[in-house]
């Protein structure tokens, strides 16, 4: 597996960079909820409407920064936006009133998400385009490596319970952000985007409707997210015979399955026709992985945990061919002076999964069972079918916008 990783050049970097945050992001989010709560003093009800305003940010983070990443350049961009992020970390140390944390999780969710927008338009403007999904692959495989590392580390701190334990993994986190930043500096420079033609929209991407319909079906496949955060442990504690044990095993099975597979299964989706596949591919496999979820609904152990298992492979699966699928569309179909913007503006549907997700597919899954179960099925399939004739839009959008250009030139 760890020559399969290995790039060389601004790959290498971008893939080491991710590797050192992934892993302090993987610390810090096993920890936070507890420090919050059993050190500071939070009650859970205050976090959570603390972290739901800090999710706002997040949200509508993506565009703004990913255009100052075009109009400044995306590598010093998002190397500041690092930094911040860092040291927006750190003062969470200083936290010791509600109002300070809030100002503190905004600005943090602020410069992580504008991070992740700038990091995005970097990628593509640093790689060429026959190693820009392989590298993208190889990214998502580490940041699950770096995220289950930190979470060891995070798990160290828990097992301690102090303060100090818990303190340490923040400053692993910030130092995290520090680290990646100074890395990504070590990449090309990049030179920022030709000012804007007169009567050009600041943030064209707010107009292009067929990009955002890609972005808004790619937030509808990214509703797998929530599955295994949220739903997989409720679901079986509370709907299903099968050992609570079993969520921590289908959770480690998922991570070594995107280690595994991820790059191999990323080697079959190189153009928009075979992203469209993918998607159509993910659209029937999350469509099979609900169907399992809602066999498994009042089944005693051994039938649970076989429906259950079904459905976690399926669930992977789906996720695999989706993500890649999604990184080839949100790129080739995205001006190239403008991926900054664009790419916010695609990736906003994790911060928005990320914040709704949780409460709506409780709602749907948990509280109605087998029908929310279906109803989610039909959703993902529905998503997916409806990317092939979203794509041929965006591409006439783009061939007439570079049509015109040419025209004007």
């Amino acid at each position: 597996m760890t020559s399969r990783l290995i790039e060389d050049g601004p790959g290498r970097t971008l893939i080491l960079g991710t590797l050192v945050n992934s892993l302090g992001n993987g610390a810090f989010l096993t920890c936070s909820a507890l420090y919050f709560t059993r050190i500071v003093g939070f009650s859970p009800s205050r976090l959570g409407l603390g972290l739901t305003i800090a999710g706002i940010a997040g949200l509508f983070a993506g565009v703004p920064f990913g255009h100052l990443a075009d109009r400044r350049g995306p590598r010093g961009t998002a190397a500041a936006l690092l930094a911040l992020a860092g040291l927006a970390t750190s003062a969470y140390l200083t936290t010791a009133s509600f109002p300070v944390f809030v100002v503190i999780a905004f600005l943090y969710a602020l410069f992580e998400r504008g991070a992740h927008a700038a990091r995005q338009a970097l990628i593509p403007a640093v790689l060429n385009a026959d190693n820009l999904v392989r590298v993208r692959a190889k990214i998502r495989v580490v940041t699950n490596v770096g995220v289950s590392a930190g979470a060891g580390l995070g798990g160290l701190a828990l097992l301690w319970d102090t303060g100090t334990a818990y303190r340490l993994t923040f400053l692993l986190n910030a130092v995290s952000f520090l680290g990646c930043g100074l890395l990504f500096l070590r990449l090309p420079a990049v030179p920022p985007a030709p000012r804007r033609t007169p009567g050009e929209p600041r943030l064209a991407v707010l107009r292009d409707t067929p990009y955002a319909l890609l972005a808004v079906l790619n937030m509808v496949m990214l509703l797998h997210i929530p599955i295994l955060e949220v739903i997989l442990p409720l679901w079986i504690a509370l709907r299903t015979g099968a050992p609570p044990a079993l969520t921590a095993v289908l959770l480690l099975l998922n991570t070594l399955a995107v280690v595994g597979l991820q790059v191999p299964l990323t080697k079959k989706i190189e153009g928009l026709r075979s992203a469209v596949r993918a998607f159509r591919t993910a659209g029937v496999a999350l469509l099979g992985c609900c169907a399992a979820f809602a066999l498994s609904a009042g089944r005693g152990p051994v039938a649970a945990t076989a429906a259950l298992a079904v459905a976690a492979a399926l669930h992977v699966y789906g996720e695999m061919v989706q993500s890649a699928g999604s990184w080839v569309i949100g790129y080739e179909l995205a001006p190239a002076d403008k991926q900054g913007q664009y790419q916010g503006l695609f990736n906003t549907g994790i911060a928005a999964v990320q914040m709704f997700g949780p409460v709506s597919l409780t709602l749907l899954l948990i509280d109605w069972g087998t029908p929310g179960w279906l109803v989610l099925g039909a959703v993902f399939l529905a998503g997916g079918l409806a990317m092939a004739p979203a794509v041929r839009w965006a591409e006439g959008r783009l061939a007439g916008a570079r049509s015109a250009a040419a025209t004007a030139a």
